[in-house]
């Protein structure tokens, strides 16, 4: 089994496509742990606010079939499928850990948006601070304490129904 760690957002009707998403992960995973769910301006464009928060879980699944099952989830939730990076999202679900893999093709692994946004180191934090990040050397709380970054996060308190297995 692999410890993965995957960012989840949304900024159209947040709440349905951020407890969609937390089911469909817990179908595919094992083990589930959820961190806050933040609220963040959206980031490079002009949109509505987004919900973030991180999934912690376990999976026997490859990187490639794990990758597609996160891709599967986004379409089925109203993703396009060749959408811009930067515009409004349903459900988007980024793998931002997995084990100790390192990659530098798609998925990049460690993803960097860990030494870039708020909305993906504070909720590591939150779950993992003493992990050491791949090809890094510093834990995340190191990250964490050394970053300062440009967007505010205000706490959501969401209350969500979900099986873990």
């Amino acid at each position: 089994m692999t410890k993965v760690y995957i960012g989840v957002g949304s900024n159209i009707d947040r709440h349905k496509h951020i407890e969609a998403a937390i089911r469909e992960l817990n179908d595919i995973g094992q083990n589930i742990r959820l961190s806050t769910i933040y609220e963040c301006e959206a980031v490079g464009f002009d949109g509505d606010a987004f919900y973030n928060l991180v999934v912690e879980m376990t999976t026997s699944l490859s990187l490639l079939d794990f990758s597609q099952q996160l891709r599967n989830i986004e379409l089925k939730w109203g993703r396009e499928n060749y959408s811009a990076k930067l515009q409004s999202r349903t459900i988007d679900l980024d793998i931002i850990l997995f084990g100790q893999l390192i990659s530098r093709q798609r998925p990049e692994l460690p993803r960097s948006d860990i030494y870039k946004y708020g909305f993906v180191i504070e909720p590591l934090h939150e779950l993992c601070s003493e992990l050491n990040v791949p090809n890094d050397g510093r834990t995340i709380n190191q990250i964490w304490s050394e970053l300062s970054y440009p967007e505010t996060l205000v706490k959501i308190d969401l209350w969500f129904d979900y099986y873990s297995s």
